[in-house]
């Protein structure tokens, strides 16, 4: 189990029962979190799938050239990089702000672009990059203010902005100015999109939206385009497995560091917490049962729960569900705007609901 400390975690009342659960189990419901900003900002590292991943550890396809070409550009980047950072006044500023690196990594899905920027980060160093998605920067902006995001990310020589997405106008916008006040600081920034499988024309237009979205920042670009076939070799799920209500209780009663509540418990509750704070909802946290699950139609509510899934993903969380697991999200929703995100939590999603399952069968035969 995870270990929390008992400075930033969160508010729980350990006698609340899980509501639509059994009394005494523990529930997110029943948690509501406080997070320091030092603590939102420490977060911001490559997720634990890549936490070792490095150069040296990316394959390049020898029948992709571009591939190994991004490698050997981001090395130039993070020895650019290397050097320690300079104090000065306004000229020196200026100087390293002409200076300062822009690379985006354009490519389709599963060219292993994530794989790239975590290992960008390892070889500048944790200690003095941010690394975040797209959504959890957002997130920061709206916990800590605008002005406050600035002046602590401008501490750092290097932004990685995984999964830019455009959209959201609103959030577009504010991205592109956040990254022009960094961009003015010296800081270096490297940032990647990403498209659904199958979509081989989005893709390769990625990069023109991104350059058109970020308008005055655009020619300090480098697009490095990363060429290549999905190398998970995976499609889209849109189903998740799922047990019955009673499988569901047994295999949280069985796991000690387990929760169980109502989905539409969950998510009611997900409108009470800020996003930027879903991670610590998950302290401790080493599966999640929901019981109930239904499609959601609600936009608004939808987003939220993809946030939830996505931290669950980063935090390798497995989830065991009752109730529907088919369509978890409208028609509507999975053509609409936002469809990347709702394809990426519904592969997630699958994937944390087969584990789950797989996880609750092995331990009903170990007792059996």
């Amino acid at each position: 189990m995870t270990a929390v400390d008992p400075a930033t975690a969160s508010n729980v009342d350990p006698a609340a029962p899980a509501a639509g659960g059994l009394p005494g189990l523990a529930s997110l419901t029943a948690r509501h979190p406080r997070v320091p900003a030092a603590r939102l900002l420490a977060e911001l590292v490559p997720p634990r799938h890549f936490a070792q991943e490095s150069f040296e550890t990316y394959l390049p396809d020898p029948a992709h050239p571009s591939q190994q070409g991004a490698v050997d550009r981001l090395r130039e980047v993070a020895a650019a990089l290397a050097a320690p950072a300079r104090a000065g006044g306004s000229w020196w500023r200026r100087r390293a702000a002409a200076q300062a690196p822009a690379v985006y990594l354009d490519g389709g899905f599963g060219v292993g672009k994530t794989h790239l920027l975590a290992s960008l980060a390892h070889a500048v160093g944790l200690e003095r990059t941010t690394y975040g998605t797209f959504v959890e920067l957002t997130h920061l902006v709206g916990a800590l203010g605008f002005a406050a995001t600035v002046d602590a990310l401008g501490e750092r020589r290097l932004l990685c902005i995984d999964e830019f997405e455009l959209d959201d106008p609103g959030d577009t916008v504010m991205m592109s100015r956040l990254l022009r006040e960094l961009a003015d600081r010296g800081v270096a920034i490297a940032a990647t999109s990403n498209t659904l499988p199958g979509s081989l024309g989005e893709g390769r237009f990625a990069a023109e939206d991104f350059l058109r979205e970020i308008q005055a920042l655009a020619a300090r670009f480098d697009v490095l385009r990363v060429d290549g076939e999905d190398h998970r070799h995976r499609g889209v799920t849109t189903s998740a497995a799922v047990l019955d209500a009673g499988s569901v209780r047994a295999a949280v009663g069985a796991h000690p560091a387990a929760t169980l509540d109502d989905f539409d418990a969950v998510l009611a509750h997900l409108s009470d917490v800020h996003p930027s704070r879903y991670g610590a909802l998950l302290d401790g946290v080493d599966l999640v049962g929901l019981t109930g699950v239904h499609q959601v139609d609600r936009q608004d509510v939808a987003l939220r729960l993809v946030v939830l899934v996505d931290r669950l993903y980063d935090r390798d969380v497995p989830v065991v569900l009752s109730g529907d697991g088919e369509d978890l999200f409208t028609a509507e929703m999975l053509t609409g705007g936002y469809r990347k995100k709702y394809y990426r939590a519904l592969s997630r999603w699958s994937a944390l609901a087969a584990a789950g399952s797989q996880g609750a069968a092995a331990r009903g035969g170990q007792r059996g």
